[in-house]
This record gives structure tokens, sequence and C-alpha cells, in this order.
């Protein structure tokens, strides 16, 4: 395994160590939380300058990488929502975005179709980010600088619909239109030639 694939494990295996931390009780477990998060979400931009500057992109990297990016803000924002700082729907959306994305993505390679990411899905995966850091201190510890928090949060919530909303208007047609090939169809029996089953007398 190279570095930045290493890196990517290393960021997953991070998120159960900032829900743990976070949802301990201790005094100042929100700052360690917070130092957890940001050094999960430091590895994400590491990883990737060093598989591209060093020329070591694979696969397995391609695979893992959004995989970790979208566990991390999962696992941050049901945190958030169990501690009463962001609500449930902020949540749905969020996730549900991302689950939607990912499904729509991966019909579209199937079908040979690639989506590249789009200027409004980097700018709120950044928000994300940085309005989780802010709620993961807290207003308590923030004071009237947590509004920059909410005002981030809010900005990304927009541009997670306006950027599936994007993914599915633009590519849509391309992707729903388009029938798999004979070679790409899963192995089996097709309805218009069924397996033979044993006549009933």
């Amino acid at each position: 395994m190279n570095l930045p694939n290493a890196l990517t494990v290393f960021r997953i295996a991070l998120i159960p160590v900032f829900v743990a931390v976070f949802l301990t009780p201790f005094r100042g477990h929100e700052a360690v939380a917070l130092a957890v998060f940001l050094a999960a979400a430091l590895t994400d931009l590491v990883d990737g300058l060093l598989a591209r500057l060093t020329g070591t992109t694979t696969e397995l990297g391609a695979l893992l990488d959004p995989i970790a990016d979208k566990l991390l803000v999962a696992a941050s924002v049901v945190c958030l929502v169990g501690a009463g700082r962001i609500p449930s729907w902020v949540a749905a959306v969020v996730i549900g975005r991302e689950i939607a994305v990912t499904g729509f993505r991966s019909m579209a390679a199937s079908k040979g179709v690639l989506i590249p990411a789009g200027w409004a899905g980097k700018v709120k995966m950044n928000l994300e980010t940085y309005a989780l850091a802010f709620y993961i201190l807290g207003p308590k510890a923030l004071g009237g600088w947590f509004v920059i928090g909410r005002v981030m949060l809010g900005s990304a919530v927009v541009l997670a619909v306006a950027s599936a909303v994007e993914y599915f208007v633009k590519f849509g047609p391309a992707v729903l239109g388009k029938k798999l090939s004979e070679d790409e169809k899963p192995a089996g029996p097709s309805p218009a030639n069924p397996s033979p089953r044993r006549s009933r007398r």
C-alpha cells in the first residue's frame, strides 16, 4: 500500500476515535475532538496532493478517498445531531444527498458515463468541513464567532442541493437514456428467455 492510500485508511481509522472523544464528556473533549477531526480532514488534502505529485494514483485510492470523506462528514453530522447542535433535517439533506449522488455516479459508471466533480460540489465539501469544525467546538466556546459556522453550514446545505440537482439535470438524460451493452449486462437468464422450469402436472 502506498503512502497516499495509507493516509486515506488512517483517515477512516480516525473516524471512530473522533466519535468516541466527542461523545465522552470529559473536560476539553470538544477541543480534542476538533483536533482529531482536523487531523482527519488534513489527510484528505495531503493524500490527494501526494498522489498527484508522485504519480501514485490507484483504483483503490480512487475508491477509498470519497468513501472516507463521506464517512467523516456523516459521522460528524450524526454526532452533532445527537448533541442537539444541528437540526435532524440538515443531517437528512447532507447524508441523503451523498447517498443519492453516489448511487447516481455508480449507475453512470456502469454505463460508461464519467461524471466529474463540479465546482458546487467542491465548494460544498470545503464549507461542510469548516462549518462542522465550528459546530464541534460549539457556541459556548466560540461566542459571537459561531455565527460564521451557521452561515457556512447554511451555504453548504444550499450547495448540497444545488450540486445534486446539477448532476441529475446535466447527466441524467445521458445516464438514464443509455442502455447497457450485452457485455455489460449481468449474467443470468433474461426475462425473454427464462430458465426452464419443471412443468406442473
